[in-house]
C-alpha cells in the first residue's frame, strides 16, 4: 500500500461533512404505485448498476415523506441485508430513486476531501467487502446485515482526493464502454422486437397491402405477405398462414435440480434464474459453479433459448420470459438448472431467433403467465410453453426475419464477449488500485496492452 495514504474512521468523514450515509425508506403498500419515484430493492443492484425502471414507484402525493432519503446520481448503494455488499451506482442519467431499508447509500459532500467514482470502487475492493464481512450478522436464523453505525466504525486509508479522481477515471473508463455497449445491444435488440411485432403480431404488411397502400419492404420481401387478414380462432391472421400450437415446433427439456453442496468451484456452471434480466433477457452474472451429474440434454451453449419456469419477484416480471444463452469464458460447460427450461426446434425452418422473439411478445407473457401457480414463489405449469397458439407464418418469411434478426443476436454476442473481457481487466486492476499496490501509470499500460 502507498506509504502516503492516509487512515481514516468512515465517521469522521460524515462528522466534518465529507460524507453522507443513510438507509432506505420503509415503504407503505398505499405509496406504491406505477408513477412517481423509482421504488429500488435489494434485487434492483446488480454488478455496479442499480436499475431505476422498476414497477412500483413511491406515488407523487406522498414524494414529501420521502424527502430525506431521496438518492442523487453519483450516490453509491450496497446491500446491507441478505446478500450484503453487492454494490452499485446510480449514474449521471439516472433518475433519483428511493432505496428499501435493506439497501444503505453513500453521497460525497464534499468534492475536495472525496471522489464519488472513487467510493463506489472502493465498495467493490476486498478491503471494503472483508470489513463488512467482519461486522455482519452470521446467524443462522436471520439474515446477515450491517448497521448505519456499524458503517460509521469502519476505518479504512485512503489517497488523496487527485489519486482517488485518476483511480476513478480508469475503472470507470472501462465501465462506461461496458455500458455503451449495453446500451448497444439494447437498442439492437429494441429494433429487432419492434420489426417481429409489426410482421408477426400486427400484420403491418398484409394491413398496408389491404388498404391499397405499398408496404415499406423490399418488392420481394413485400411479396411474401398475403393481401388480405381473415377470422381464425385467436383472432385475425394473414391468409394462407396456419394457427399452431408451439409445442408441435420445439422440443423442451428441463433442467437439472441441485442442491447448495453441489455449488463448488468448477469449470461447470448452472445457468440458473438469476440468468433472466427482468421482463427477458440474459445476465451472465446468474451462473453458479456446479459439480452435479447431468444429462446430455441439460448442457446449453452459446444461442440456445431458455424460459424462466420460478419467479419471486413480486410483478412476476420473470416468469415465462425467455433468454439466450451467452458464451463465458470463464466456465467450460453450461448446464440448465431445474428454474429453467430449455427450448429446442424441432424442425430446420423454425429459427431460434424467431422463437425468441416470439417468447418476448406480450400474447406469450400474458399466455405464460396465466399458467402459473403460487403466491409468494410462482411457478410455471408444465404445458405453458407447449400450449401457446400463435400464426404461424411460412418458413420463407421466418428465414427473411432471422436474416435480420439473427445478426442482431449475434452482434449481440460479440459485444457482450467484449464486455466481459473488459470486466476481467477492471475486476483485476480494482483491489490493485485501491490498495495502492499497482500505480496509475502501471494501470494505464495494463489497459493500453488490451
Amino acid at each position: 500500500m502507498a506509504a502516503d495514504w492516509c487512515e481514516i474512521r468512515v465517521g469522521d468523514l460524515v462528522d466534518q461533512g465529507a460524507l453522507r450515509i443513510s438507509d432506505g425508506y420503509r415503504v407503505r403498500n398505499e405509496e406504491l404505485g406505477s408513477e412517481g419515484v423509482p421504488f429500488v430493492r435489494g434485487g434492483d443492484i446488480g454488478d455496479g448498476w442499480i436499475n431505476t425502471n422498476t414497477v412500483d414507484h413511491i406515488r407523487p402525493e406522498f414524494v414529501s415523506r420521502i424527502s430525506a432519503k431521496l438518492t442523487q446520481p453519483g450516490d453509491a448503494a450496497f446491500i446491507t441485508k441478505g446478500t450484503v455488499g453487492r454494490a452499485g451506482w446510480l449514474r449521471p442519467e439516472q433518475p433519483p430513486v428511493v432505496f428499501a431499508p435493506q439497501v444503505a447509500y453513500w453521497r460525497v459532500t464534499d468534492r475536495n476531501v472525496l471522489d464519488p467514482g472513487f467510493v463506489f470502487y472502493f465498495m467493490r475492493s476486498y478491503e471494503f467487502q472483508s470489513a463488512l464481512d467482519g461486522v455482519k450478522t452470521h446467524g443462522a436464523m436471520a439474515a446477515d446485515y450491517v448497521s448505519i453505525s456499524q458503517q460509521h466504525d469502519f476505518r479504512f486509508r485512503f489517497p488523496d482526493v487527485e489519486t482517488q479522481r485518476t483511480i476513478a477515471s480508469i475503472l470507470a473508463a472501462l465501465d462506461d464502454k461496458i455500458e455503451l455497449n449495453r446500451r448497444i445491444d439494447g437498442t439492437l435488440e429494441a429494433t429487432a422486437r419492434a420489426l417481429f411485432k409489426s410482421w408477426f403480431v400486427d400484420f403491418d404488411p398484409v394491413r398496408a397491402k389491404s388498404e391499397g397502400r405499398v408496404p415499406v419492404l423490399a418488392k420481394t420481401l413485400a411479396d411474401l405477405f398475403p393481401a388480405r387478414l381473415i377470422e381464425s380462432d385467436i383472432g385475425e391472421i394473414p391468409e394462407g398462414w396456419t394457427v399452431c400450437a408451439l409445442g408441435g415446433l420445439i422440443e423442451t427439456t428441463k433442467g437439472r435440480s441441485y442442491t447448495s453442496e453441489e455449488l463448488v468451484e468448477s469449470s461447470v456452471a448452472l445457468v440458473t434464474l438469476k440468468s433472466f434480466a427482468r421482463g427477458g433477457g440474459y445476465r451472465s452474472e446468474g451462473l453458479k459453479p456446479f459439480v452435479g451429474r447431468y444429462k446430455p440434454e441439460q448442457v446449453v451453449g452459446s444461442g440456445d433459448l431458455i424460459i424462466a419456469c420460478t419467479d419471486v419477484t413480486q410483478a412476476a416480471e420473470v416468469i415465462g420470459r425467455p433468454a439466450i444463452v451467452r458464451s463465458t469464458s470463464r466456465f467450460r460447460t453450461l448446464v440448465a438448472s431445474l428454474d429453467t427450461l430449455i427450448v429446442r426446434a424441432s424442425r430446420d425452418d423454425i429459427r431460434r431467433s424467431f422463437l425468441y422473439f416470439l417468447a418476448c411478445s406480450d400474447r406469450f407473457v400474458a399466455h405464460t403467465y396465466a399458467h402459473t401457480t403460487g403466491t409468494t414463489v410462482l411457478h410455471l405449469a408444465k404445458n405453458a410453453v407447449p400450449s401457446f397458439r400463435f400464426a404461424c407464418p411460412p418458413s420463407l418469411l421466418i428465414g427473411a426475419f432471422d436474416s435480420v434478426a439473427g445478426l442482431v443476436l449475434d452482434r449481440i454476442q460479440t459485444t457482450e464477449q467484449e464486455s466481459e473481457t473488459l470486466a476481467e481487466l477492471r475486476d483485476t486492476l480494482l483491489p490493485k488500485l485501491i490498495s495502492g499496490e499497482l500505480s496509475v501509470e502501471e494501470a494505464v499500460e495494463a489497459i493500453e496492452r488490451v
